[in-house]
């Protein structure tokens, strides 16, 4: 094997120890996907490793953990309460609930006080995030369309935002104000004539200043303090204060989750099927102190969540967890973490192809690529919800920063769903205009077509136009 240069091993840490260890650490067989390729740390030893499984155990292995769900019983008394009651009901669920019996909107006030709140650079921070954002976004603003498909016939599509949308957005353990601008800014640019925004308070009423902050700075004016089930419940019903909403937005926990659910059973959209997060590294060449950073950052979201590490480098996988054990005694949500490590794995695999598979197999919320075989496997993702290449490239700005949406499709959902863009917050309208050239061009084609279908009345109401025109 060839030699790096130090310009190379500069520009690809760990190569070095990546090429030697290569042949040092033995593989075990074709029965050695059943059992660990070595001790793993005590700490966290419920993280497994497999060496070249069979794609016949890929569905088991990288199976997501089992996420509880509400009982639909519960989810579907509290829409056909707060159906029934509105207002009434939605008070009795947020004191329950919400541990408030208080003023459920947001007043001006309490939004211009915010900001005070924060320090400057907090204040600079949510800006850049914001500006970063709101230009990729705006990039992703669609083109109208106007064709003329034959002489006389002209077909357009013209976009339209939305006119009413609910953002949900957490509070809980950590208030997911990055959330706001992640939702808001496209909500705003797409032309969405009100966004209504519901997330859980404090038993005082408060709300995270960091959430109102954003909102505003998104000119999202309509703002109530309601969690769980019962926002979802309201903002798809809609009461005397809560406005009904077109389309929801937005994670939460399982109650919230099946809301969405139920409530797109009624005919409300929703974004995408939620799920917890996830994250997927494909490293060869890494360095492993930032592979572990990655894998931990993630799972800290919850103990529902889920990292894994695939991997053509056999040295690699003991590394890492030695590297993780090391990181995560400083991190003060290390018992989160620790919960999530048992549902994560990582695999060892003989070369690049069967790596790619598995890859897009799981389908990731997260990829990431810290390979020196990027230019290899970048063309061959098929499936992930956002994808970040290179070593300097953390999973982390783009939960902030970057400018790309962090609304991402969890649970698999990534082979046939794309996260959150401006568009979500648009609706496609076709229009179609014939002169009577154009009419009498493609008459004769639509009245064929509607006789092969026996569709009479289709066909007559071209032959009427056509005979009106020969008169």
């Amino acid at each position: 094997m060839a030699q790096m240069s130090e310009s190379e091993s500069k520009k690809k840490p760990f190569a070095g120890l990546y090429q030697s260890a290569y042949y040092f650490l033995p593989f075990y067989g074709t029965n050695a996907h059943k059992k660990p390729i070595f001790a793993l740390n005590k700490t966290i030893n419920m993280t497994k490793v497999y060496q070249n499984p069979p794609q016949s155990e890929w569905q088991m292995i990288l199976a997501r953990p089992a996420s509880a769900s509400a009982p639909q019983t519960a989810i579907k008394q509290i829409f056909d309460a707060i159906q029934a009651q509105g207002d009434v009901a939605l008070v009795q669920y947020s004191a329950e609930f919400d541990k408030f019996a208080g003023v459920w909107p947001v007043s001006e006030d309490e939004l211009l006080r915010a900001g005070g709140q924060l320090s400057e650079a907090l204040k600079s921070a949510i800006e850049v995030a914001y500006q970063n954002i709101k230009t990729f976004h705006e990039a992703e603003l669609p083109k109208q369309i106007r064709r003329e498909t034959m002489a006389g016939v002209v077909c357009e599509r013209r976009a339209f935002g939305i006119e009413r949308v609910g953002l949900y957005i957490p509070g809980g353990t950590a208030p997911l104000f990055s959330t706001v601008l992640m939702l808001g800014i496209p909500a705003l640019l797409a032309g969405c004539e009100e966004v209504v925004l519901c997330t859980p308070p404090q038993s005082n009423g408060a709300i995270h200043p960091t959430i109102l902050y954003a909102a505003a700075r998104c000119g999202i004016k309509k703002i109530f303090k309601i969690g769980g089930a019962q926002a979802i419940a309201s903002m798809a019903l809609g009461t005397a204060t809560v406005p009904q909403c077109y389309k929801i937005f937005g994670p939460g926990n399982q109650w919230v989750t099946s809301a969405k659910q139920y409530a797109n059973g009624l005919g409300v959209a929703i974004d995408m099927p939620a799920g917890p997060s996830e994250v997927l590294v494909l490293a060869d060449a890494a360095l492993p102190a930032f592979v572990a950073a990655d894998l931990l950052a993630q799972a800290e979201h919850g103990n529902d969540s889920q990292v894994m590490l695939v991997t053509t480098n056999p040295a690699l996988p003991e590394q890492v967890l030695a590297e993780m054990d090391r990181q995560l005694k400083s991190l003060p949500r290390a018992h989160f973490i620790q919960e999530t490590l048992k549902n994560s794995c990582f695999l060892l695999f003989e070369n690049k192809e069967t790596a790619i598979e598995a890859v897009n197999f799981y389908a990731p919320e997260h990829l990431i690529v810290q390979s020196e075989y990027e230019d290899w496997y970048l063309p061959r993702i098929r499936n992930a919800g956002s994808v970040f290449i290179g070593q300097w490239s953390p999973e982390s700005v783009g939960d902030y920063a970057s400018g790309t949406n962090h609304t991402l499709p969890t649970s698999g959902f990534a082979k046939a769903w794309s996260g959150v863009s401006v568009e979500s917050f648009m609706k496609f309208i076709t229009f179609q205009t014939l002169s009577a050239e154009g009419l009498i061009a493609i008459g004769p084609v639509v009245e064929e077509m509607a006789a092969a279908e026996s569709l009479d009345a289709h066909a007559r109401a071209v032959s009427i136009r056509l005979a009106f025109l020969n008169e």
